[in-house]
Protein backbone atom coordinates (compact mmCIF):
# COMPACT_ATOMS: atom_id res chain seq x y z
CA UNK A 1 0.00 0.00 0.00
CA UNK A 2 0.98 3.71 -0.97
CA UNK A 3 2.46 5.86 1.62
CA UNK A 4 1.03 8.72 1.07
CA UNK A 5 1.33 12.58 2.73
CA UNK A 6 0.06 16.31 2.51
CA UNK A 7 1.85 19.02 3.97
CA UNK A 8 1.86 22.68 4.00
CA UNK A 9 4.88 24.79 4.27
CA UNK A 10 4.89 28.47 4.69
CA UNK A 11 7.38 30.60 2.38
CA UNK A 12 10.39 29.79 4.79
CA UNK A 13 10.08 26.30 4.22
CA UNK A 14 8.22 25.61 7.97
CA UNK A 15 5.34 22.81 7.92
CA UNK A 16 2.21 25.04 8.74
CA UNK A 17 0.03 21.53 8.51
CA UNK A 18 0.42 17.91 7.34
CA UNK A 19 -1.02 14.63 7.42
CA UNK A 20 -0.31 11.03 6.34
CA UNK A 21 -2.05 7.89 5.53
CA UNK A 22 -2.20 4.81 3.42
CA UNK A 23 -3.90 4.87 -0.02
CA UNK A 24 -5.79 8.06 0.67
CA UNK A 25 -5.91 11.44 2.67
CA UNK A 26 -7.37 14.56 3.42
CA UNK A 27 -6.35 17.77 5.19
CA UNK A 28 -8.21 20.57 6.39
CA UNK A 29 -5.56 23.93 6.27
CA UNK A 30 -6.93 26.06 8.86
CA UNK A 31 -5.83 29.53 7.74
CA UNK A 32 -5.12 32.06 5.50
CA UNK A 33 -2.65 31.18 2.94
CA UNK A 34 0.14 33.02 2.69
CA UNK A 35 2.57 34.40 -0.02
CA UNK A 36 5.27 31.56 -0.60
CA UNK A 37 3.25 28.50 1.02
CA UNK A 38 3.44 25.25 -1.02
CA UNK A 39 1.61 22.06 -0.94
CA UNK A 40 3.81 19.04 -0.91
CA UNK A 41 2.36 15.63 -1.96
CA UNK A 42 4.46 12.87 -1.20
CA UNK A 43 4.44 8.91 -2.08
CA UNK A 44 6.41 5.97 -1.92
CA UNK A 45 5.22 4.05 -5.19
CA UNK A 46 6.03 5.67 -8.69
CA UNK A 47 5.36 5.57 -11.07
CA UNK A 48 1.51 5.47 -10.69
CA UNK A 49 -1.97 7.29 -11.13
CA UNK A 50 -3.24 9.30 -8.58
CA UNK A 51 -6.54 11.54 -7.49
CA UNK A 52 -5.71 15.03 -5.94
CA UNK A 53 -7.35 18.04 -5.05
CA UNK A 54 -5.53 20.83 -4.25
CA UNK A 55 -8.20 23.08 -3.40
CA UNK A 56 -12.08 22.59 -2.47
CA UNK A 57 -13.17 24.75 -5.26
CA UNK A 58 -11.14 23.32 -7.99
CA UNK A 59 -12.13 19.26 -9.45
CA UNK A 60 -9.79 16.67 -8.91
CA UNK A 61 -7.13 15.86 -11.09
CA UNK A 62 -6.41 12.05 -12.35
CA UNK A 63 -2.05 12.41 -13.06
CA UNK A 64 0.65 9.89 -13.63
CA UNK A 65 2.80 10.17 -10.89
CA UNK A 66 6.81 9.90 -12.22
CA UNK A 67 8.42 11.34 -9.17
CA UNK A 68 7.61 10.85 -5.51
CA UNK A 69 7.73 14.57 -4.15
CA UNK A 70 4.75 17.26 -6.23
CA UNK A 71 5.36 20.66 -5.50
CA UNK A 72 2.36 22.99 -6.00
CA UNK A 73 2.92 26.99 -5.01
CA UNK A 74 0.03 28.47 -4.04
CA UNK A 75 -0.95 31.52 -6.76
CA UNK A 76 -1.32 35.10 -5.88
CA UNK A 77 -2.74 38.18 -6.51
CA UNK A 78 -0.70 41.21 -6.93
CA UNK A 79 -1.72 45.01 -6.25
CA UNK A 80 -2.99 44.82 -9.49
CA UNK A 81 -5.21 41.92 -10.18
CA UNK A 82 -4.46 42.10 -13.91
CA UNK A 83 -0.76 41.24 -12.73
CA UNK A 84 -2.40 38.36 -10.94
CA UNK A 85 -0.86 34.94 -10.98
CA UNK A 86 -4.15 33.09 -10.16
CA UNK A 87 -6.34 35.31 -12.56
CA UNK A 88 -6.86 32.07 -14.63
CA UNK A 89 -8.35 30.29 -11.46
CA UNK A 90 -11.79 30.39 -9.85
CA UNK A 91 -12.36 33.59 -7.83
CA UNK A 92 -12.80 31.24 -4.61
CA UNK A 93 -9.58 28.73 -4.69
CA UNK A 94 -6.94 29.33 -2.58
CA UNK A 95 -9.53 31.94 -0.40
CA UNK A 96 -10.18 32.24 2.81
CA UNK A 97 -9.78 30.35 6.17
CA UNK A 98 -10.00 26.68 5.34
CA UNK A 99 -8.77 24.56 2.14
CA UNK A 100 -9.74 21.17 1.88
CA UNK A 101 -7.10 18.92 0.17
CA UNK A 102 -7.02 15.36 -0.81
CA UNK A 103 -4.83 12.62 -2.50
CA UNK A 104 -5.36 8.74 -3.20
CA UNK A 105 -4.30 6.15 -5.69
CA UNK A 106 -6.53 5.52 -8.38
CA UNK A 107 -8.62 2.28 -8.28
CA UNK A 108 -8.17 0.06 -10.69
CA UNK A 109 -12.05 0.61 -12.85
CA UNK A 110 -10.66 4.67 -13.04
CA UNK A 111 -7.43 3.58 -14.64
CA UNK A 112 -9.17 1.40 -17.46
CA UNK A 113 -11.75 4.00 -18.33
CA UNK A 114 -12.44 6.04 -21.55
CA UNK A 115 -11.63 9.76 -20.61
CA UNK A 116 -10.03 12.65 -21.38
CA UNK A 117 -6.47 11.72 -21.10
CA UNK A 118 -5.04 15.15 -21.28
CA UNK A 119 -6.96 16.75 -18.42
CA UNK A 120 -5.07 18.14 -15.31
CA UNK A 121 -6.84 21.03 -13.44
CA UNK A 122 -3.39 21.00 -11.79
CA UNK A 123 -0.48 21.01 -14.14
CA UNK A 124 1.75 24.15 -13.69
CA UNK A 125 4.51 25.49 -15.97
CA UNK A 126 7.20 24.00 -15.21
CA UNK A 127 6.36 20.82 -13.85
CA UNK A 128 8.06 17.70 -14.10
CA UNK A 129 6.81 14.34 -12.81
CA UNK A 130 2.66 15.01 -12.72
CA UNK A 131 1.35 14.15 -15.95
CA UNK A 132 -0.86 14.93 -18.30
CA UNK A 133 1.67 17.93 -18.94
CA UNK A 134 1.52 20.58 -21.49
CA UNK A 135 4.43 23.35 -22.97
CA UNK A 136 4.30 25.33 -25.80
CA UNK A 137 7.16 27.34 -27.74
CA UNK A 138 4.74 30.66 -26.93
CA UNK A 139 2.48 32.45 -25.29
CA UNK A 140 1.02 36.08 -25.20
CA UNK A 141 3.27 38.36 -22.55
CA UNK A 142 1.81 40.93 -20.57
CA UNK A 143 0.29 41.85 -17.22
CA UNK A 144 -2.14 38.96 -17.74
CA UNK A 145 0.21 36.23 -19.16
CA UNK A 146 -0.95 33.54 -16.86
CA UNK A 147 -4.78 34.13 -18.10
CA UNK A 148 -2.71 32.92 -21.55
CA UNK A 149 -0.72 30.38 -20.53
CA UNK A 150 -0.27 26.46 -21.89
CA UNK A 151 -1.77 25.00 -18.78
CA UNK A 152 -5.26 26.79 -19.35
CA UNK A 153 -5.74 24.39 -22.44
CA UNK A 154 -5.95 21.29 -20.21
CA UNK A 155 -7.98 22.61 -16.97
CA UNK A 156 -11.16 21.43 -18.08
CA UNK A 157 -12.62 24.97 -18.41
CA UNK A 158 -14.61 25.42 -21.65
CA UNK A 159 -15.79 28.52 -21.68
CA UNK A 160 -14.87 30.23 -24.37
CA UNK A 161 -17.08 33.42 -25.65
CA UNK A 162 -14.94 36.40 -23.72
CA UNK A 163 -11.11 36.56 -23.09
CA UNK A 164 -10.84 37.50 -19.97
CA UNK A 165 -10.87 36.80 -17.17
CA UNK A 166 -11.83 33.12 -15.54
CA UNK A 167 -13.25 31.60 -16.67
CA UNK A 168 -12.16 32.57 -20.40
CA UNK A 169 -8.87 31.40 -19.69
CA UNK A 170 -6.85 30.24 -22.68
CA UNK A 171 -3.73 29.83 -24.42
CA UNK A 172 -2.38 33.12 -26.32
CA UNK A 173 0.03 32.55 -29.37
CA UNK A 174 1.71 35.85 -29.28
CA UNK A 175 1.09 36.37 -32.88
CA UNK A 176 3.69 33.77 -33.61
CA UNK A 177 3.51 32.03 -36.97
CA UNK A 178 4.64 28.95 -35.72
CA UNK A 179 3.09 28.68 -32.43
CA UNK A 180 2.54 24.71 -31.09
CA UNK A 181 1.64 23.10 -28.28
CA UNK A 182 1.73 20.03 -26.68
CA UNK A 183 0.68 17.61 -24.40
CA UNK A 184 2.67 15.10 -22.72
CA UNK A 185 0.67 12.00 -21.14
CA UNK A 186 4.25 10.56 -19.42
CA UNK A 187 2.94 7.12 -20.53
CA UNK A 188 1.60 5.50 -23.69
CA UNK A 189 -1.92 6.14 -24.26
CA UNK A 190 -5.01 4.65 -26.79
CA UNK A 191 -6.34 7.64 -28.06
CA UNK A 192 -9.49 7.51 -30.46
CA UNK A 193 -10.71 11.60 -30.51
CA UNK A 194 -9.22 14.81 -30.58
CA UNK A 195 -11.32 17.38 -29.53
CA UNK A 196 -10.14 21.52 -30.12
CA UNK A 197 -12.43 24.27 -28.18
CA UNK A 198 -11.03 27.47 -30.11
CA UNK A 199 -11.88 30.75 -28.60
CA UNK A 200 -14.51 32.55 -30.06
CA UNK A 201 -14.61 35.92 -28.81
CA UNK A 202 -15.94 37.33 -32.05
CA UNK A 203 -14.83 40.20 -33.37
CA UNK A 204 -12.23 40.35 -31.09
CA UNK A 205 -11.14 36.95 -32.20
CA UNK A 206 -9.81 35.19 -35.42
CA UNK A 207 -9.58 31.60 -35.91
CA UNK A 208 -7.81 28.78 -37.57
CA UNK A 209 -8.76 27.13 -40.20
CA UNK A 210 -6.31 24.28 -40.20
CA UNK A 211 -4.03 22.91 -38.23
CA UNK A 212 -1.71 19.51 -37.82
CA UNK A 213 -1.85 17.19 -35.18
CA UNK A 214 1.81 15.30 -34.71
CA UNK A 215 2.37 11.79 -32.20
CA UNK A 216 5.35 10.28 -30.65
CA UNK A 217 5.28 7.49 -33.07
CA UNK A 218 6.32 10.04 -35.75
CA UNK A 219 2.82 10.52 -37.42
CA UNK A 220 0.73 13.34 -38.05
CA UNK A 221 -2.69 14.38 -39.43
CA UNK A 222 -3.80 17.97 -40.84
CA UNK A 223 -7.06 18.56 -39.32
CA UNK A 224 -9.53 21.40 -40.60
CA UNK A 225 -10.93 24.00 -38.55
CA UNK A 226 -13.90 26.52 -38.78
CA UNK A 227 -15.51 29.47 -37.12
CA UNK A 228 -16.72 27.97 -34.04
CA UNK A 229 -17.68 28.34 -30.62
CA UNK A 230 -18.22 24.54 -30.05
CA UNK A 231 -15.88 21.82 -29.75
CA UNK A 232 -14.77 21.00 -33.11
CA UNK A 233 -13.97 16.88 -32.73
CA UNK A 234 -11.91 14.71 -34.86
CA UNK A 235 -11.40 10.75 -34.95
CA UNK A 236 -8.32 10.39 -35.19
CA UNK A 237 -6.94 6.91 -33.35
CA UNK A 238 -3.18 6.14 -32.54
CA UNK A 239 -1.96 3.31 -29.75
CA UNK A 240 0.65 3.66 -27.55
CA UNK A 241 1.73 7.13 -28.12
CA UNK A 242 3.25 8.90 -25.20
CA UNK A 243 2.52 12.72 -26.72
CA UNK A 244 0.19 14.77 -28.96
CA UNK A 245 1.13 18.24 -30.53
CA UNK A 246 -0.89 20.91 -32.36
CA UNK A 247 1.03 23.15 -34.43
CA UNK A 248 1.18 24.59 -37.72
CA UNK A 249 -1.94 26.97 -37.01
CA UNK A 250 -2.72 28.56 -40.13
CA UNK A 251 -4.87 31.81 -39.43
CA UNK A 252 -8.19 32.91 -41.18
CA UNK A 253 -7.92 35.67 -43.18
CA UNK A 254 -9.75 38.03 -40.81
CA UNK A 255 -8.48 41.45 -39.29
CA UNK A 256 -8.25 39.78 -35.57
CA UNK A 257 -4.66 38.96 -34.85
CA UNK A 258 -6.30 36.96 -31.69
CA UNK A 259 -6.68 33.59 -32.44
CA UNK A 260 -6.14 31.23 -29.40
CA UNK A 261 -6.83 28.07 -27.86
CA UNK A 262 -9.32 27.27 -25.32
CA UNK A 263 -8.92 23.75 -24.40
CA UNK A 264 -7.57 20.55 -25.87
CA UNK A 265 -9.18 17.14 -25.13
CA UNK A 266 -7.93 13.83 -25.92
CA UNK A 267 -10.06 10.67 -25.24
CA UNK A 268 -9.34 7.58 -25.14
CA UNK A 269 -7.50 4.78 -22.25
CA UNK A 270 -4.51 4.06 -20.88
CA UNK A 271 -2.06 1.71 -22.74
CA UNK A 272 -2.03 -2.26 -21.95
CA UNK A 273 1.64 -1.44 -23.59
Amino acid sequence: MAELSIAVLNGRGDVVCRTEGKEEIRIVHQGKYEPGDTIIFTTDEVPAFYIIRVDGAMDEAYVYLTQERVEYPIPFEQENPFQAERISYSPGAFIGERHYITMRRARIQENENYRNLAANVMDQQDDKGCYPHVHANAQTQGPIASLFAPRNVIDGVLANTCHWPWPFQSWGIDQRADAEITVEFGRPVDVEELRLTTRADFPHDSWWVQGTVSFSDGSSEQVKLDKLAEPQAFPIRRNGITWVKVGQLIKADDPSVFPALTQIEVFGRNSDR
